[in-house]
């Protein structure tokens, strides 16, 4: 079949549902992906543009066409098209996110543990967030030491204060401690390491991509879901997993091998966080929209005066 006329920018899976979102970043956060060179990514993206320019290389399947644009997605910008760092992509979660995750669950008990993971966890967070945000909004390399500082410091502080504040309190409450920090980190973390967009708007399109400005409110929107995304993929595991660990550490057999719990913990949120990486990035379109009317009131008069009642909705990319 001539794959000559093939758009490999339409969405294989339907974007306007949760589950065609699921199957989509199921595949784009496949973890098996950060194995690859950047040799193979980078042929994954001559192979795509190739096929954007309308010259698909003869013999060439529909399915290495797909297989090329799941590589190119899973580790290249969708604004820029440069090729993402490796420990900031969304297909890294689940190796990084498993690791980090599990060892903050398992040293909560003392305070310089809570320190060291709080603060390796923000770190993580930190470069994610950059590597993930809207391109279009460029920020200063005083504002990231910024961000990084205050979600760093926000983080330490709660895990630090809960941490003390929870000596009495029953073993599980504890054991929540670190999820609370995080939650708690992502509110900070997020909208401060994107901080140009609030402060000078996001590029909003049309439904054709065509740029019809800059908004604040569309901005504020698309970073509130990826800071509700990001704590919905680390609540499962960090809330139901100390459940099942505390209910474990009864048996005799998980006293004898108390050093095998850190270990254990990390596969297991590794399982949690398979499933809810995809999940959480599935909640919200990446591609989100908003009505022309909840816009502020000077563009949303100047798209009014250019365009009439013809646009009702603007487009932008939230990111991850």
């Amino acid at each position: 079949m001539a794959l000559s006329g093939f758009d490999i920018d339409a969405p294989r899976w339907d974007q306007r549902t949760f589950m065609g979102r699921l199957w989509h970043f199921f595949s784009i956060t496949d973890f098996r992906t950060v194995l690859l060179s950047d040799t193979r990514l980078d042929e994954a993206k001559m192979l795509v543009d190739s096929c954007r320019a309308g010259a698909v290389p003869p013999g060439t399947t529909k399915e290495q066409l797909y297989y090329a644009k799941k590589l190119y997605d899973s580790a290249f910008h969708p604004d820029t098209g440069d090729r993402m760092n490796l420990i900031g992509r969304m297909s890294f979660q689940v190796p990084g996110g498993m690791a980090i995750t599990g060892f903050m669950l398992q040293f909560y008990r003392t305070v310089p543990a809570v320190v060291f993971w709080q603060w390796v966890n923000q770190s993580f967070n930190a470069l994610v967030n950059y590597t993930n945000r809207n391109a279009a909004s460029p920020i200063t390399p005083k504002q990231i030491g910024v961000a990084y500082v205050t979600a760093t410091s926000t983080a330490l502080a709660t895990a630090v204060g809960l941490n003390l504040y929870t000596k009495k309190a029953p073993p599980l409450v504890a054991r929540w401690v670190p999820f609370a920090a995080v939650a708690a980190a992502n509110c900070v973390n997020i909208p401060m390491m994107r901080q140009q967009e609030i402060l000078n708007g996001i590029a909003v399109t049309d439904e054709n991509g065509d740029k019809l400005g800059h908004s604040r409110k569309a901005a504020i929107k698309g970073i509130t879901q990826v800071v509700v995304s990001r704590i919905t993929m680390a609540a499962p595991g960090m809330i139901i997993l100390p459940i099942i660990m505390e209910r474990l550490e009864r048996y005799r057999f998980m006293q004898r091998i108390t050093f095998l719990h850190g270990p254990l913990q990390v596969m297991m949120v590794g399982v949690f966080l398979v499933f809810m990486v995809p999940a959480a990035c599935s909640l919200f379109p990446q591609r989100c929209s908003m009505a022309v009317s909840k816009l502020e009131p000077e563009l949303r008069d100047s798209i009014v005066s250019q365009y009439g009642e013809s646009i009702r909705y603007v487009y932008f990319n939230k990111g991850l």
